[in-house]
């Protein structure tokens, strides 16, 4: 047991948490999440009101009521978030655009409201918001970005800023030594995604899975391509063949990209994907062509280059813990 204010406050064992991974994130995924001990979150920000209730059961029912719901706050999203918490969701994350009005939805209700932070002017409002939890984003984060600076300097940063408010770390984590790390900065928690993707319960393709394996630091960039239903929100993905050949058209802007409307497969349940679409490709994905696959977005952080394997979530949180103890000895060790 690791006990910190966040996990009091979210009812885990560790203090570790699975960010949204898209369709990557199954209520079977979520339950081997709350068996390990922590938590994960599911993101309701696409999915249209009417099938919100049904996926919130889905997952209460799969991880003993012990999951949040995620939105992100590119439209008028509080239909689904009431439909959220009338379905029993007791834990709400919030990022970009302003939380104030979710937070009091929220709040009203008695759930618990974390909102994610680009640094430390949005950290200093959290308790003005009633936010019980900030997720302070390094800008060596996967996915979509709102992080201004590397972890190193914006945990403590927001710390500092948040007026007591406990602090989770995301960005440029993988392993306990960033755990460790990011404790010693003031953190009570972390928020990871890379390292989950790369599970066995992660629902998400096989060949994602083994490019975040192969993956070097360097090879996630930061880029605005992958907009087709998220636009003007700047992400970080493993730079691929599609990137390259963009980058070799002279960078054109949307709406003239090479084989721009072309699709590029169909998901397990018939969804077309065109290029430059904002999703991933899950299991059961069928290419339209060999690999393409490998040309859609594959979301990742910098901290890909610290992932060597694909084991089991219970195996990470393990791991996570051993290695944030031995981190934390050794540099004891060397302190003293």
């Amino acid at each position: 047991m690791a006990s910190t204010r966040i996990t009091e406050l979210l009812g885990t064992a560790v203090p570790v948490i699975a960010a949204p991974l898209g369709l990557g994130t199954t209520p079977a995924f979520l339950g081997a999440v709350a068996a390990a001990g922590a938590i994960g979150f599911v993101g309701l920000t696409h999915p249209p009101p009417d099938e919100v209730e049904a996926r919130v059961r889905a997952v209460a029912e799969a991880t003993g009521g012990r999951f949040g719901v995620n939105f992100s706050l590119i439209a008028d999203k509080r239909e689904n978030l009431r439909r959220a918490i009338d379905a029993g969701a007791r834990i709400v994350s919030l990022w970009q655009d302003d939380p104030g009005p979710y937070a009091r939805i929220a709040k009203d209700a008695g759930a618990l409201v974390l909102w994610t932070v680009s640094g430390p002017a949005e950290a200093a409002r959290a308790r003005d918001l009633g936010v019980d939890i900030i997720v302070a984003q390094g800008s060596e984060a996967g996915g979509h970005l709102v992080g201004l600076t590397p972890g190193l300097v914006n945990i403590p940063a927001v710390v500092d800023a948040a007026c007591g408010v406990p602090v989770a770390a995301a960005g440029g984590i993988a392993d306990g030594r960033g755990l460790a790390a990011a404790l010693a900065l003031g953190a009570e928690a972390i928020w990871l995604g890379t390292r989950f993707v790369a599970s066995r319960e992660c629902a998400l393709h096989d060949g994602y899975k083994a490019r975040i394996v192969e993956a070097d630091p360097g090879d996630a960039v930061e880029t605005l391509l992958y907009d087709i239903g998220w636009p003007d929100s700047p992400h970080r993905v493993l730079r691929n063949g599609l990137i390259d050949a963009w980058m070799r058209a002279g960078c054109p802007a949307s709406g003239a990209r090479p084989g721009e409307g072309e699709i590029v497969g169909r998901q397990a349940d018939g969804t077309a994907v065109p290029r430059y679409h904002i999703q991933s490709p899950a299991v059961g994905f069928e290419g339209a062509f060999e690999g393409a696959w490998a040309e859609m977005a594959l979301y990742a952080g910098q901290s890909a280059g610290l992932v060597r394997d694909v084991p089991s979530v219970a195996e990470i949180v393990e791991r996570l813990m051993l290695e944030a103890n031995e981190a934390a000895g050794a540099a004891t060790r060397i302190l003293r």
